[in-house]
This record gives C-alpha cells, structure tokens and sequence, in this order.
C-alpha cells in the first residue's frame, strides 16, 4: 500500500507541475484512500503507556548499509541546500571497464552525495552497455532507483524498457543515466520514509553533471536522449527553453555529442493516448534513422490513429 500511495503523490505532484488543477476520481476510489490514510495515521500514532512512570525507549538498530550507500553516521544536507562548486573529474588511463570502475568509486566516496542520501539507500550511476551508441539520460533516481540502486526500475523504466525494444535494441544494448546521483529529498514521515519526488535544484544538477559527462566520455555513444523537461534543462542549461515542446524532436548538442530532447516516459503514464505515444515515437525514430538502425514500415506505422 505505501509503494502505491508514493506512486500516486508522484503522479500529481508531476500532474500538477504540468498545470492540471483537477483530476477526476470515482467514489470506491475515495473510499479506498480514505481508508489507506486512516490506516497510516493509526500506524504513526504512539501507543498509550498503561504506566505513568517514564519507560526508556529501546535502542534503535540502524539498517544494514548495503553497497554504494550512505553510511547511517553521514551528516545530510536540508533539501535544496546551497552545494559546493562541482566536482572535477579526471579519469585514469585504461579500458572502459576500468574506467567506469574508477568513477563508481569516485561517485561512491564522493562526500557531498553520500550527505544527500538517506541511510540504507543507494547512490545511483548508470547502466548499460559500454559500448552503447545510444545513451537515454533522466533527471534523477526516485523511491525504486535508490533502493535498487539503478535509474529507471520504477513504471517509468519499464515503459521505457519496451520503448527500446519497441526500437530493435535491447535495455542491455544502451546506456541509461540520470544527471543526478541521488533522490532528491524531502521532509520524510515518523517512519523516515519520502513520500513522492520533486525536481533536483539547478545547483543539485549543476554538481552532478560532472559524473555525466565523465560516463559520455567513457562510454561514446554516437547519439544522447534527453527524458523530460528537467533533463533537458540539465544539458541544454536553465532557462534555455520555456515548455519542452520548445526543444523535443528536434537535435541540439551536449558535449559534442547529438542530442534529441523528448518526453519522459512518465508523460504515457500520466496520458496513456495514441497520440502522447506518437509524439515520443517520432523523437525516437529520428533518434533510430540517425543511428542508421533498421526502420520498418510497421515501426514507422506504430501508434498512429486508424
């Protein structure tokens, strides 16, 4: 029930970025939220002490730290604090294993993302193929990434998932990134846990590209994809563009490297239509055509109204 309520909260916190006021909801859905908040409130509420004399609270054991997590002794940040300048990154000589080696340790041990990741969560860097020629780069990891520890697992990664295989490619086939390293925080309940996400700060983006850019230059891919707004504000640089539909379908450039601006995939979700399909089908069948992959007619048919 808590992984679907974050789900929901993620949804209208995004809804309402985008300037939906109002959305419709049946009764029996009502009812049903009514009764999962009711059941968390009961949950949180401290229990009533049948004694007046002071009782000691029980020690609380911290949660095991599992790989490329902040230790529970790491002092974090406030949400949206002021950051240092960015890191410079310098990578060593060698193959690209050894390379991207090099940079999940450096991330790892970085002290300003290990202060921005809650206890027991991970710090996120991407994935994928080496030797991709195509790199798919999001804003930030949410409440499934930094358990996992990988961008995109959540709905939107496996719409984006098939996306790829709807392209003739693989997940293991390219590369998927994020700018940032780590989720975004915000004010977490009794039980330490966030409920929903919000858009990483200019100075957030600002410290983490760095680890972007080295893994382009580990990796080489001939082309980059740029999911959503705050992704491609993050590449194209803040205020470069007032609505995404500016910018998507069409190529620009980040670090010399072609980039096409699209929808991120949490735009389906959010508008399961033929048409918000299309429009993200056709940003990537120019991405497809660029890379000389193979398109079929039936790809170039997908998703268009009968």
């Amino acid at each position: 029930m808590r992984v679907a309520l974050n789900s929901l909260t993620d949804e209208l916190r995004r809804l309402k970025s985008a300037g939906v006021t109002s959305v419709a909801v049946s009764e029996e859905g009502m009812a049903a939220l009514r009764t999962a908040v009711a059941a968390r409130r009961a949950r949180a509420r401290p229990a009533r002490l049948v004694s007046a004399d002071p009782v000691p609270a029980a020690p609380v054991t911290p949660p095991a730290v599992a790989p490329l997590t902040a230790p529970a002794a790491a002092r974090r940040s406030p949400p949206g604090a002021t950051l240092q300048a960015p890191p410079s990154i310098v990578l060593p000589a060698g193959d690209k294993a050894t390379r991207w080696r090099y940079l999940l340790d450096r991330v790892q041990s970085d002290p300003v993302c290990l202060a921005h990741v809650r206890p027991g969560k991970r710090i996120v860097l991407g994935v994928g193929d080496l030797d991709a020629r195509i790199c798919l780069v999001g804003e930030a990891p949410g409440a499934e990434e930094e358990i996992q520890g990988e961008p995109f697992v959540g709905p939107a990664g496996q719409l984006l998932t098939k996306m790829i295989q709807a392209m003739g490619l693989s997940r293991s086939q390219v590369y998927i990134g994020n700018i940032m390293n780590w989720r975004p925080e915000l004010p977490v309940d009794g039980d330490g846990f966030q409920s929903g996400n919000r858009p990483p700060t200019a100075a957030e983006l600002a410290y983490c590209l760095p680890y972007l850019r080295a893994q382009l230059e580990i990796v080489e891919p001939e082309l980059v994809v740029a999911l959503g707004t705050t992704a491609a504000q993050g590449l194209l640089g803040p205020g470069t563009f007032k609505a995404l539909g500016d910018v998507r379908g069409r190529w620009h450039e980040f670090a010399g490297k072609p980039l096409m601006v699209t929808y991120h995939p949490s735009y389906i979700l959010r508008n399961p239509t033929n048409r918000s399909k299309r429009l993200i089908w056709e940003d990537l069948l120019k991405v497809m055509e660029r890379a000389g992959l193979t398109v079929t007619d039936k790809q170039r048919g997908f998703f268009l109204s009968p």
